[in-house]
């Protein structure tokens, strides 16, 4: 790279640092650190929701899977999650936001405890932990192959590098910090794809491309759905995608709760969810043209790195590579914040009971610290990726395939349907739909359909199902459920003595 490409990386990194700085100064508790003090506008989280949602595993793996397939993986990948967080804004937002609002809670696990009970907050709080540290490591893993190719950066220097910019900041500032630099990396990240798309256009032989590019390419490279990616994953992907970016990924829920009303919370989730529904064609755009610029090449996954390198100016390569870094700093951050307040506010109070008595500065510097141990070992963990079978393998068939299981009683646990599930419908479906995924990965070696689908609906119709036919319920979790599930005015008005309808 030109010395203007590390003189845009460079200011990139030390804009995220200023802006953690400046959040610094807004944080004074442990709300502040991890749910914004309910203060965040909604456009502020729905953009923050949105960039927390994917990273430079789009630039990689899924651009390796467009070099190969095409458009499949934008319905999949991507209008997936658009559908499932439109879903989640009218089934999940507000409930979230009440349960910081109405309850105090500051994690996105703390209500399991009154929900359920301890041993099924702490099983959730523990597998889903341990999954997050292999996730975020495939995440600094993409970002070191793009620094491999971009400048013959050593990976783990790549790691290290990004790593150590992103632990700062997060940890210093907390949501605040997380969620607006989230914001300036979205701006860096417009600049930087309309930038591509100019240049790519021009080699396709100008904007005409945009609708006549599609016949050109490989067969098979317009169609929905293929042999590997078909419909019946295309299906299950927006189940688990519902699921995982309205709460089943944490760090999200928290975007929700950091809301001042339950109804800024759902207006940031539709505008995250258009976003999911029409970013990623820009985004995408040059991945899907890359067979006709790029023929041949040996690693599909290196393509849009090698366009970059090959048809952008000095000084552009830079900025286009802070835009990719844009999104894995983004939900890096975030998750850590996450990861940090499950494990300050659930994992060790139920170890170590006297800090249950913390001071909020004895908090929120537990806080900070848990952040820094969290994301040290995932960069640790990340530096042997490669040996844990590589970027997609870690996102699609790991975190794809077990976060139903751990989503499914921490989200369906909020819905009044469900209020009959208790603590053994919760466990049962947990370490059931756990003990599936390693039967068909390990046993019986299932195509990735079948790999993903199978975890997800085995926990599902055990919740289910033990709700039905062994129902458990207590007057704590009544309590809970009926709390996240009473409208704002509602409330508002029996406060005033006035008479409700039923």
């Amino acid at each position: 790279m030109h010395a203007l490409d590390w003189t845009m990386i460079c200011a990139y990194f030390a804009l995220m640092i200023v802006i953690g700085w400046w959040s610094h100064k807004r944080v004074s508790d442990v709300k502040d650190f991890f749910t914004a003090g309910g203060r965040m506008p909604w456009w502020l989280a729905g953009i923050s929701h949105h960039m927390s949602g994917y990273s430079a595993v789009l630039f990689v793996a899924y651009a390796g899977v467009a070099y190969t397939s095409g458009v499949t993986v934008y319905f999949w990948g991507f209008a997936s999650i658009g559908i499932g967080v439109g879903i989640g804004s009218w089934l999940f937002a507000a409930r979230w936001n009440r349960l910081r609002s109405k309850l105090g809670v500051a994690s996105p696990l703390e209500y399991l405890a009154k929900r359920y009970n301890v041993p099924t907050q702490q099983a959730l709080a523990w597998s889903g932990s341990l999954l997050k540290i292999f996730d975020i490591a495939a995440k600094w893993f993409a970002v070191a192959t793009l620094l491999h190719v971009f400048a013959g950066l050593d990976y783990n220097l790549g790691i290290l590098i990004t790593g150590a910019v992103t632990l700062v900041y997060c940890t210093i500032g907390g949501l605040w910090a997380d969620a607006l630099t989230d914001f300036g990396q979205f701006v860096i990240q417009a600049i930087a794809a309309i930038v591509m798309i100019v240049v790519v256009l021009g080699k396709l032989g100008g904007i005409s491309a945009l609708w006549t590019m599609w016949d050109k390419l490989p067969a098979g490279h317009v169609d929905p759905v293929t042999s590997k990616y078909t419909t019946i994953f295309l299906l299950v992907y927006v189940l688990v995608k519902t699921l995982e970016y309205n709460g089943g990924m944490w760090n999200l829920a928290q975007r929700y709760m950091a809301a001042p009303t339950t109804q800024e919370a759902k207006r940031g989730a539709r505008l995250s969810s258009a976003l999911y529904l029409l970013w990623p064609l820009v985004l995408m755009f040059p991945m899907f043209a890359a067979p006709l610029l790029i023929p041949g090449i040996k690693d599909p996954t290196q393509s849009y790195a090698i366009m970059t390198t090959t048809f952008l100016p000095p000084g552009l390569i830079g900025l286009v590579l802070a835009g990719i870094f844009s999104h894995t700093m983004a939900m890096v951050s975030s998750d850590a914040n996450a990861i940090s307040a499950v494990i300050t506010r659930d994992m060790i109070p139920a170890m170590f009971r006297r800090t249950r008595q913390w001071t909020d500065v004895q908090g929120l510097k537990a806080a900070r610290i848990t952040t820094v141990v969290f994301v040290a070992l995932t960069m640790l963990v990340a530096t042997q990726a490669q040996n844990l079978g590589g970027v997609l393998q870690i996102v699609v068939n790991w975190v794809a395939a077990l976060m139903g299981p751990i989503s499914i009683p921490l989200l369906l646990g909020m819905l009044p349907w469900f209020r009959k599930c208790g603590p053994r419908a919760a466990l049962i479906s947990w370490a059931g739909g756990l003990i599936d995924y390693a039967l068909v990965y390990y046993v019986f070696k299932a195509n990735q359909t079948v790999l993903v689908a199978t975890p997800i609906l085995v926990s599902l119709v055990l919740y289910v199902g033990l709700g039905l036919l062994a129902p458990e319920r207590s007057d704590a979790a009544d309590e809970i459920v009926d709390t996240v599930n009473t409208a704002d005015d509602v409330v508002g008005r029996k406060q005033e003595g006035t008479t409700v309808p039923a």
